[in-house]
């Protein structure tokens, strides 16, 4: 790896033994993006995607976010999709509602449903079992679903362990568990975010289902207040529990997908407006990939940064430009309104000189 000439010879050293796949200090990584040119970062994140998958392919999904209910007994200060027990404008959907988004998703050609909601109090645990096993038997498509998050909330709410929880869940036809909910997975960031699911609850729940068989993706959200130190123990933390299930024969997180805080109609949104520019979410979309050498694909979120910046993103080391997005309504209520159409998707994939390829939520290829 040739740095630029500007680069101070420290840093230098330290994108030279990234290119070596040595992994740095926190103090070491905390250099790095601080003072590392954009280039080399994405020169040396391009050069590990190419070295993880040499097929030039990049993956694509059509699934639609099926918002099951927006009842939460949670009050994250940066959500605008919850609405508190007992709310006017709470909702659980029927699953005959559910039914026909399904069929709605598999007439354009989805190949997987994510499926997340509230943390709600009082749908019993045959609820949720029910509605797996109904979509299984009706329609054989991958189920993609619950955060840990939720999880959590199901352990709390029923008196069972997380394993316990995600056994009846498997058993009723889950395929894989969306990463929703990691935030920053530091809890003095947490607390101050009012968020509900502590770090180790978040990491935990995602053990079990590793030790399960149950393959998971795993998210950061970045811009809504937390620093740069916090970022970095965030991806140390999902490094560390991803070294722990692949030494245990699991294969525990698929993928990485890095997003931006969405700030409108949110109670944090008065206090942090803005949202995170371009050339920092490519930088750190970038270090992730270097990071995470141990997780074999990244996401780069157009849904959240657009199409312009998102095909940048396919030569920051990510390779997978995410779904369609037939719907979703969480974080579209926090202002993320970018569309596009599978033969959107498809077209800036080959645009960008790559195989477009269409996957299961699990990163199951299905050409």
């Amino acid at each position: 790896m040739t740095t630029s000439a500007i680069t101070t010879q420290p840093v230098a050293e330290l994108l030279a033994w990234i290119a070596c796949r040595d992994h740095l200090e926190h103090d070491e990584w905390m250099q790095v993006i601080e003072e590392a040119e954009t280039e080399d970062l994405r020169c040396l994140a391009d050069d590990l995607r190419r070295e993880l998958h040499p097929d030039n392919v990049v993956t694509y999904v059509v699934d639609r976010n099926i918002n099951y209910s927006n009842v939460c007994f949670s009050v994250c200060n940066f959500c605008a999709f919850y609405r508190k027990p007992g709310h006017a404008e709470g909702y659980v959907l029927s699953y005959e509602e559910i039914y026909q988004k399904v069929e709605e998703t598999l007439e354009v050609g989805g190949s997987g449903i994510l499926m997340q909601g509230g943390l709600h109090p009082d749908l019993p645990m045959d609820w949720y079992t029910g509605l797996l096993s109904e979509l299984k038997r009706r329609y054989g498509i991958h189920l993609h679903c619950f955060s840990p998050t939720e999880i959590y909330g199901m352990s709390k709410t029923f008196g069972m362990s997380y394993e316990q929880v995600l056994r009846e869940l498997r058993d009723a036809g889950l395929d894989s568990i969306p990463g929703g909910g990691g935030e920053i997975l530091v809890d003095e960031i947490r607390r101050k975010r009012r968020t509900e699911c502590n770090s180790q609850q978040w990491l935990d729940a995602m053990e079990a289902a590793h030790q399960l068989g149950i393959k998971t993706t795993a998210t950061m959200m970045i811009g809504y207040g937390e620093t740069v130190s916090q970022r970095i123990q965030h991806l140390e933390k999902l490094r560390q529990l991803q070294q722990r299930s692949l030494a245990s024969g699991k294969p525990g997180f698929v993928s990485f997908i890095p997003w931006t805080f969405q700030p409108d109609n949110t109670p944090i949104g008065k206090i942090i407006p803005d949202r995170m520019p371009a050339e920092e979410y490519l930088r750190w979309l970038a270090l992730s990939r270097l990071y995470l050498n141990n997780i074999p694909n990244q996401q780069v979120s157009w849904l959240t940064v657009g199409l312009k910046d998102g095909r940048r993103g396919l030569h920051f080391g990510a390779n997978d430009i995410g779904s369609t997005m037939i719907e979703e309504n969480v974080i579209s209520k926090a202002g993320a309104n970018h569309k596009a159409t599978e033969q959107m998707l498809v077209n800036v994939i080959i645009e960008e000189g790559f195989k477009p390829v269409k996957r299961k939520a699990d990163y199951t290829r299905l050409s």
